[in-house]
This record gives structure tokens, sequence and C-alpha cells, in this order.
């Protein structure tokens, strides 16, 4: 990714205030409804702007375990979070040997599960697709696939993500389907498209393909502002909220943390999905207490979260 030096410069420095001497907005952990757990930075493929990096040779987060996961679990629920969902994400989650066990361990807790995967070879190994086929039995409708696909076009979607890999993800789609494992999208907005043009796309892609998704729905397909450092974004101050007619209770780290596993550390959380290495967004690995503050003070904060009004949960 490009460094946002250039672009933001003399912005997203101080977490108090902005460049500008303006208060910078705070959000408030009103209570984790989605707990994200981040299964491991691995993944099969190398897309050409992955917010996190993941690769088949990045480990700076390395595997978490089923024990690890369910310790913070039982750790967040007895903090009093009022948890619906808990949200893998990754890397590639079907990489890590202990996923499914991962899975059955929520689900068993009347959990909703929120896979993100973008259902190549690694969801497509035998054991992977026999446990998935097995839980959406026990637990029907209780678990949810969001594929990623970040185009509805081949030649646009293997520019970030390689050749051959449209195809193969669709592969994994009708798969997925077959189970009637519950089915999501994820595609991104970075063609110059409208949105309007951008979800009739993919329509016309799920009705060839007999996917039941529903376009239109924004929790179906989810369309994701670009995270691009090297644009420049305006800091978010406390006025905004009243300016832009939001309030941060809307904001994802008001309603969720992710689990990781830093290569050498312990498991700690991280105020959001998309800033696990940057230190000022570690809220350390203890529980997240209800009331816990962050301070606004990255350009992700602005782009994706607060004018994007983008969230990683379902």
């Amino acid at each position: 990714m490009r460094d946002q030096t250039a672009a933001n410069f003399g912005k997203f420095a101080d977490p108090d205030v902005t460049a500008k001497g303006e208060a910078r907005a705070r959000v408030t952990l009103e209570g984790i409804r989605t707990l994200w757990i981040n299964t491991g930075t691995l993944c099969n493929i190398a897309c050409s702007h992955c917010y996190i990096e993941s690769s088949p040779s990045n480990d700076a987060l390395v595997y978490l375990s089923a024990a690890e996961v369910a310790q913070a679990l039982e750790d967040v629920l007895a903090a009093g979070h009022p948890v619906e969902e808990v949200g893998f994400t990754g890397g590639e989650p079907f990489l890590n040997p202990e996923f499914p066990a991962m899975v059955e361990d929520v689900l068993a807790r009347g959990l909703r599960v929120l896979i993100l995967t973008n259902a190549m070879r690694p969801m497509m190994r035998v054991r992977c697709r026999e446990a998935l086929a097995r839980l959406e039995r026990a637990y029907p409708g209780q678990m949810v696939c969001r594929v990623s696909l970040d185009h509805h076009t081949a030649p646009v979607h293997e520019a970030e993500r390689g050749a051959g890999s449209f195809e193969e993800s669709l592969v994994g789609l009708r798969w997925l389907r077959d189970q009637r494992i519950a089915l999501a999208v994820a595609g991104r907005g970075f063609t110059g498209e409208t949105e309007a043009e951008m979800r009739a796309g993919y329509a016309a892609l799920f009705a060839r393909e007999g996917l039941p998704i529903d376009a239109g729905d924004p929790g179906a397909l989810v369309l994701f502002p670009e995270m691009d450092l090297g644009v420049e974004v305006p800091e978010i101050t406390t006025a905004c909220w009243g300016i832009l007619d939001k309030r941060p209770g809307d904001v994802m780290c008001a309603s969720s943390r992710m689990l990781v596993k830093r290569k050498g550390e312990d498991v700690s959380y991280a105020a959001c999905t998309l800033l696990p290495y940057d230190p000022q967004f570690d809220m350390g690995a203890a529980a997240p207490e209800i009331g816990q503050e962050v301070a606004l003070n990255h350009p992700h904060c602005a782009k994706f979260c607060v004018l994007g009004g983008a969230s990683c949960a379902a």
C-alpha cells in the first residue's frame, strides 16, 4: 500500500487533537455485539491491494487455536458483552487447521457465525467441506459465508486476485449454495462505477449462477469503500457527528473488537478489524471493558467507517 505521509502530511499524529487543533472524535465501546477472530494472516493468494497484507508467506498474525478462541469468548461474555455474532476473518480462515472446531464451538453456544472467505481451494478441501455441511445440518441457518468477489466480472476481479480466481470462487459459491448455507458477497468500490451500476452487475451475475443473494440488500452484497492510504482524507472531529448527522455508536468500534495473535506475542484485542498492526489500536490482552474509548486517529477511521459508512459485521 502507498505511504500515507504525503497525502495526509501532519494529520493523524495526535490521538486527542487534529492537525488543525480541533478535538478529535472518539468512540466509546457500548458492548461487543460482534466478536471478530483473526484466524491468522496466511492466505492461499496474495491480492494486489490487501488491507491486511495477507499472503502465502505472511504470518505476522499467527494461527489462533480453538482453545484460545474459546477462552476469549468466555472472557468477553463474562465481562457482560451482548455478543450476538462471531466473525471469522484472516488471511483465509480455512487454512487454519483448528478452524472447524472454532466454528462448532461458537454455534454450540447459540451464537451466529459469519465467515469471510475467498471460497477457493482451502474451503473446498474434503475435510472443510465435510465440516461445513455437517455444521449446517446441525445448526441450520446460523452460519453465513461471505465470499470475497471484488467485482462482478472476471477481468477486474482477477486483476486483484490472479488468473483463474474468479471461476474458482464461483465454484465455491455454487457448492455453498447447494449445501443451503446462507451466502453473502463482498465487493469493492474501486472501478468508478456508481453503486447502482455495481449492484446491477452483481444482480445479473447472481441470476446467471442461481445464487440466492439479493444484490439490492446492503447486508447481502457488501460494497466496501477503498482503503488507499495514498488518498487524502479529512480528520474526524467531535463537531463532525452533528455535521454528518451520525452518532459514534454507529461506528464499528462501538460494537466490536477483534482477537489477534501477533507473531511472538500473546493473544490480544484490536479495536478494529482494519488495524491489527497499529499499536495505538491494541486494546490489550484482557477482555475489553464496556466504556473503553478509541480515538479515530487513522485515515481508515474516516474513509471506511465514518464517511464510508461501512462495517465488517453482518
